[in-house]
């Protein structure tokens, strides 16, 4: 006879979700579900729109990580009208995503995740977020509060607004930076440097505590995915595909993002709205990948400078070959903000940053259009046919978390199976099972495009329905 576990919602993430565990009649778990309980809507509501309009309503799709969207429906947009866009405006595309992914990823550490990683997967739940953090360790709350206000106030900026900005337009961004915005961001940059190398060192002893965790928080081969240049350094506006096996060895190199249907398969499964992208070459579900730092560390050779460089050894040294534990999404997002620190930096002193050439002007020229760029969470697929008169006639999106679907139910799974044991559950462990989906970060407003409440409710089920144990948080 089985049971069943719910976990519904999973809090602390961004968006909403449940999660059912099965159980045997001794009470080990049999299977686990990632449930995402909201119907996608933008790919049908975008229908009859004029292209133009596309970044700004794409956009709408998140409050998080709306510039992620902005910019892979623009791309898609340079390609319907088939222009290419001025340098500078590439440059200026570049660092609002940098300043998405450095607030993005502070929000998911230091906001999120820190009170598991300072508190302890056991400590009280009521004590356990971001007032928690600041009462034990005010200036690690500090240093998340002010590193996200810098990615923010560079969106704003650049963007006129921190959420929802309307300066990217098809064809380049619709206003050159000033020399006053631009020294405005360079002046903060020393600040923002020492937050984050600060926050690194504190972080690498952490790990010790959680050895336990990192054995089995999604810490099993998959294929990696991300953008990446020629060169092996980080990228995550431009580039080509790169996949590679668990092992390093590379599997799709250079590969044509706008030609993603020939190594991308989509599969449903009536249980969740969120659809399951997979591997083409290796069928459902065996060709498994994860996106997003992880992924994007584990691509790469070298970040681009120094500092990045540095923090990316230490990533290195975790273990030999790619890393394979998803607790270490938290050590590569700390990577990647030095990382995005010294690439915005390298654009804003780049003299042609202030060129005033930051458009071109063009119509529809094209039927089909494939954009993509990497969002915080991974990367982002925008694929939009049009008519003759420049109106949206189809759309598909392949969001980030989408990309983590596979992984993120097997990692489920194994947290499970390892830290839930027979009928009665702790705490302890249902904040484990959800600390692993925490660890990808999933921005489930994105992938799902929906709103909810957050309470939290595990109930253990007989499968006659009867409820034999139930724990609530936030009522």
């Amino acid at each position: 006879m089985t049971q069943k576990i719910e976990i519904n919602p999973v809090t602390r993430i961004e968006g909403h979700a449940k999660i059912t565990l099965h159980l045997d009649d001794r009470g080990n778990v049999q299977n686990a579900r990632l449930h995402i309980t909201q119907v996608r809507g933008f790919e049908k509501f975008c229908e009859g729109r004029p292209l133009y309009e596309m970044p700004s309503l794409m956009a709408r799709i998140c409050g998080i990580c709306p510039v992620s969207h902005l910019l892979a429906s623009a791309k898609a947009c340079d390609a319907l009208m088939a222009v290419q866009i001025p340098e500078t405006a590439v440059k200026l595309r570049r660092i609002l995503n940098l300043g998405q992914i450095i607030q993005s990823h502070a929000l998911s550490f230091f906001h999120l995740s820190s009170p598991d990683l300072l508190l302890g997967m056991d400590s009280d739940p009521a004590q356990r977020h971001i007032f928690g953090v600041a009462k034990v360790n005010p200036q690690l709350a500090k240093d998340g509060i002010r590193l996200r206000q810098f990615g923010q106030q560079v969106i704003e900026t650049l963007g006129g607004k921190r959420i929802h900005p309307a300066w990217v337009v098809p064809g380049g961004v619709n206003e050159p930076l000033s020399a006053e915005k631009r020294d405005l961001i360079l002046g903060t940059m020393a600040e923002v440097f020492g937050i984050a190398e600060r926050t690194l060192d504190w972080f690498e002893p952490v790990l010790k505590k959680f050895k336990e965790e990192i054995e089995v928080f999604g810490n099993f081969p998959t294929l990696f995915m991300g953008l990446a240049n020629a060169e092996g350094t980080w990228e995550h506006y431009d580039g080509k595909i790169r996949i590679i096996y668990p092992s390093g060895q590379v599997v799709g190199d250079q590969l044509d993002p706008a030609r993603y249907p020939d190594y991308i398969g989509e599969a449903v499964e009536p249980w969740s709205y969120l659809k399951f992208p997979y591997y083409e070459p290796k069928g459902y579900p065996d060709g498994i990948y994860r996106v997003g730092p992880l992924a994007r560390l584990n691509l790469i050779q070298q970040t681009g400078g120094p500092r990045g460089d540095r923090a990316l050894a230490a990533f290195q040294a975790l273990q030999p070959g790619p890393v394979s534990s998803s607790f270490h999404q938290h050590f590569a997002r700390l990577v990647e903000i030095i990382t995005c620190l010294e690439e915005m930096e390298r654009l804003l002193q780049d003299p042609s940053i202030l060129s005033p050439h930051v458009r071109a002007h063009a119509g529809p020229n094209a039927l089909e259009g494939v954009g993509v760029s990497e969002a915080p969470r991974g990367i982002l697929f925008h694929h939009y046919k049009i008519n003759e008169h420049g109106q949206i006639t189809w759309a598909n999106l392949i969001i980030a978390t989408g990309h983590n679907n596979l992984a993120m139910n097997k990692s489920i799974q194994q947290v499970a199976r390892h830290f839930v044991k027979g009928k009665k559950m702790a705490e302890g462990m249902l904040n484990r099972v959800e600390a692993v989906i925490r660890a990808y970060d999933p921005c489930l407003s994105c992938s799902t495009h929906a709103l909810g409440k957050m309470p939290i409710q595990i109930q253990l089920v007989e499968p006659t329905g009867e409820v034999i144990q139930t724990l609530q948080r936030n009522p």
